[in-house]
Order: structure tokens, then C-alpha cells, then sequence
């Protein structure tokens, strides 16, 4: 399996920027499809972005097309979040996740769902001062 550990939340102003990362360990990095999602309190979790094992597709919740990008560095075996013109509505905790291409051919369907992805990391807390 993989592990996933997320990096680089905190405190920003509306307005401004923060990158976020995430590094996997334990298995071939670009055996994976890549998502980040973000939970706020009392909500649900819900799909922020998704990035194909080589980093040529990605796919963007419409709340954040235009501002957010999605990145991988295989290599580093890390994908990216970088975030911009950041609102108040994007304060959560931001997850990284991971889809094993073996047990995901058809991912590009559940990009977007829990249920495509086979791991989890813990999450880091990106907080939006107004």
C-alpha cells in the first residue's frame, strides 16, 4: 500500500496564496492516479482536483477552476496544490488520495468520488482569514 502525507497548510489572508503537498511512500508513485479533497466542519468531504498518474488529465471542482492548480512531480513523488485568491469557503482540511490504476482502469468516471480512491492521508488544515 501507500502512505500519504500532506503539507504546507496554515494560516493565509483572503486573497492570497498557499501551496499545498503531498508525499507518498511505499509503492511506485506513477502506479497512481492522484485527488486532493477538502472537508470543512459540519460538512461532508468533497472533491477538490484529480490528476492522472503521468500528470497529462486533470480535473477541477467548479468552485475552484480558475484559481486552484494541481501538480505532480513524479519523480518527488509528490503531487501539489497550489491555491490562489483564496475565500473564506475554502478554509478546510485538505486530504490528499490516492487510486491504484489497477484497480481503478475506468477512474476518470469516479474522479471525483470517495470511491475512487484506495488511500487516504490525514489531512492538513488550511485556515482563511477575511
Amino acid at each position: 500500500q501507500v502512505q500519504l502525507v500532506e503539507s504546507g497548510g496554515g494560516l493565509v489572508q483572503a486573497g492570497g496564496s498557499l501551496r499545498i503537498s503531498c508525499a507518498a511512500s511505499g509503492r511506485p508513485f506513477n502506479n497512481y492516479h492522484m485527488g486532493w479533497f477538502r472537508q470543512a466542519p459540519g460538512k461532508e468531504r468533497d472533491f477538490v482536483s484529480g490528476i492522472n498518474w503521468s500528470g497529462a488529465t486533470t480535473y477541477y471542482a467548479e468552485s475552484v477552476k480558475g484559481r486552484f492548480t494541481i501538480s505532480r512531480d513524479n519523480a518527488k513523488n509528490t503531487v501539489y496544490l497550489q491555491m490562489n485568491s483564496l475565500k473564506s469557503e475554502d478554509m478546510a482540511v485538505y486530504y490528499c488520495a490516492a487510486a491504484a490504476l489497477v484497480r481503478h482502469p475506468n477512474w476518470r468516471i469516479d474522479v471525483s468520488s470517495e470511491r475512487g480512491y484506495d488511500y487516504w492521508g490525514q489531512g492538513t488544515q488550511v485556515t482563511v482569514s477575511s
